[in-house]
């Protein structure tokens, strides 16, 4: 495995060997996995859980982690080829990520999607830059378009509390927001769904489609395990044969560079709200990636509700990301 970018790049049955890994580990397997292992990490965007769980993965398992804040600890970076640079980016990942693999053993990188333009977004353009320029594996910390570590801990999460994932019924339901937010997170949430061979189902309103070649994917995968997939606008009756309801919100493509517009369509669907009459049974659980807006994409009651799992999903990002660091830079 060269880089973790995409759950695109493996196949299922590989996806769930990481996922064995990751349950050894947390274990208490392979103690010094990472001994003597630098990582560097760069920030495009915010983070609490996914900073947090990559440096305690690599302390923990013998290793380092360097955190750089693009436009605070490093100078604005460029990541188009052919750009006259005489704007406020004062380096190109062209240089930056060479002389980064120099001084770590892995990079990995985390950007959102732009939301202005679908199709410049698909392209995951900057992620594709880092990969392209390292010489050294590169992570996907969260791009554009994905964001696998989340999605193989959510996976790991389903499997610890329900046990074999193969049939269960994986519903992901859109909510509303306060403003616009990726598709990156529902999109690796149903890759993994449909790779841990659950029954798919995908509940949102009218407009709020996701990228049509990830629920592709998704769809194959689950037809080949013998799955179901589905994509419905009733998200109560898609929730009454939950066994894990999985909250996520994202924005619709046609507000893209509309900000008002898209919080005014955020305010119609309120009702979308996740709370406990969505939880039908007494075993489904309770999923979402965090951070989350209470009262507004989930309910106090429900996120107060001992069938959720959010912390549990929190700390298992910190193992199967163990497990991706250690299958890289394994010798």
């Amino acid at each position: 495995m060269k880089h973790w970018l995409s759950m695109l790049d493996h196949a299922p049955a590989e996806l769930a060997e990481l996922i064995a890994d990751a349950r050894r580990m947390k274990a208490g397997d392979s103690a010094d996995a990472l001994r003597g292992k630098i990582l560097g990490m760069v920030f495009f965007n915010p983070s609490l859980r996914t900073r947090t769980s990559f440096e305690a993965a690599m302390l923990r398992f013998g290793g380092h982690a360097i955190s750089l804040d693009v436009g605070g600890d490093t100078w604005n970076l460029e990541h188009r080829d052919g750009v006259v640079m005489d704007a406020d980016r004062a380096e190109h990942v062209k240089e930056a990520a060479p002389v980064l693999s120099r001084y770590c053993d892995a990079l990995a990188v985390r950007t959102f999607a732009g939301l202005k333009n679908a199709n410049e977004d698909a392209a995951d353009s900057l992620i594709r830059a880092f990969a392209r320029y390292s010489t050294v594996p590169l992570i996907n910390m969260e791009s554009a378009m994905e964001h696998p570590c989340q999605g193989m801990a959510d996976w790991m999460t389903v499997e610890e509390k329900l046990g074999p994932t193969r049939g269960r019924n994986f519903v992901l339901t859109w909510a509303p927001q306060a403003k616009a937010v990726p598709m990156a997170v529902p999109h690796s949430a149903a890759l993994s769904a449909a790779a841990a061979g659950m029954n798919l189902t995908i509940a949102h309103p009218k407009g709020y489609e996701l990228n049509a070649g990830i629920l592709d994917r998704a769809q194959s995968w689950c037809e080949s395990a013998g799955g179901k997939f589905q994509i419905t606008h009733d998200q109560s009756a898609a929730c009454e044969i939950a066994d894990v309801v999985y909250v996520k919100s994202w924005g619709s493509t046609a507000f893209y560079g509309n900000a008002d517009a898209q919080k005014e369509d955020f305010r119609r669907y309120a009702s979308w709200m996740v709370d406990p009459r969505h939880l039908v049974g007494q075993k489904t659980i309770l999923m979402h990636c965090l951070p989350v807006r209470r009262n507004v994409v989930i309910s106090d009651a429900a996120l107060d509700d001992p069938r959720c799992v959010v912390v549990d999903q929190a700390e298992n990002r910190l193992w199967t990301q163990a497990a991706i660091l250690n299958r890289l830079l394994r010798r």
